[in-house]
């Protein structure tokens, strides 16, 4: 999780800057930022973060048969997992198409086939969440979301809970926080400030 958390950093995947909040597309100030499409310019972390995937899904036992993608950031994790893994691919729209065949999933689906899905960044949980039941939707079976980096609100596990859907992550907002502290990126108080932020901010 250390060279994940330092991926993030060094290749600006994450900026942590809590004297000077950032403004989200819903108006929330952040003390942090998330950008990871960052990495897939980066070779080298590129590398690491495809084998830490992989690395998670054998330690859970996962076994899929099939590798799905949420668009369009989790796309190009999906690819290089299900390259790695020989296994076929899918990638799940935010919404249909309105033309052609107006798909909302992307490859061939084979109903009941053990479907993984691949996240880049977890918040609230509510796009993977309706991810999943596009997919399940189609008579796929959901084994679990694995994604890059997870915030970690309690309102995103609450969610996944209820939905009794399991979800892994490859890195944490604590984890990070760890990471920096450790590296002297932030003081105490900054960490403390960014938890506190965490705990005490409510979503849309």
């Amino acid at each position: 999780m250390t060279l994940i958390a330092q991926s993030l950093l060094d290749e600006k995947a994450v900026f942590l800057r809590p004297e000077e909040p950032f403004t989200w597309t819903s108006g929330i100030k952040s003390p942090i930022y998330c950008d990871n499409r960052m990495l897939i310019s980066a070779p080298m972390a590129r590398s690491l973060i495809v084998e830490q995937f992989v690395e998670l899904i054998k330690k859970h036992q996962l076994n899929p048969e099939v590798i799905a993608g949420t668009a369009t950031a989790g796309i190009p994790w999906a690819a290089w997992i299900a390259d790695r893994l020989d296994l076929p691919m899918v990638y799940v729209r935010s919404g249909a198409k309105d033309h052609g065949r107006k798909n909302l999933i992307e490859g061939k689906i084979i109903p009941t086939q053990r479907t993984l899905l691949i996240e880049d960044l977890i918040s609230t949980g509510k796009s993977s969440l309706a991810a999943a039941q596009n997919l399940e939707d189609n008579h796929m079976k959901v084994l679990a979301v694995l994604g890059l980096f997870h915030y970690n609100f309690p309102m995103a596990h609450q969610a996944f809970s209820l939905r009794a859907l399991p979800v892994h992550a490859l890195c944490t907002l604590d984890q990070l926080l760890e990471f920096a502290m450790s590296a002297k990126k932030i003081s105490e108080e900054q960490r403390k400030d960014i938890l506190s932020w965490r705990q005490n901010t409510q979503i849309p």
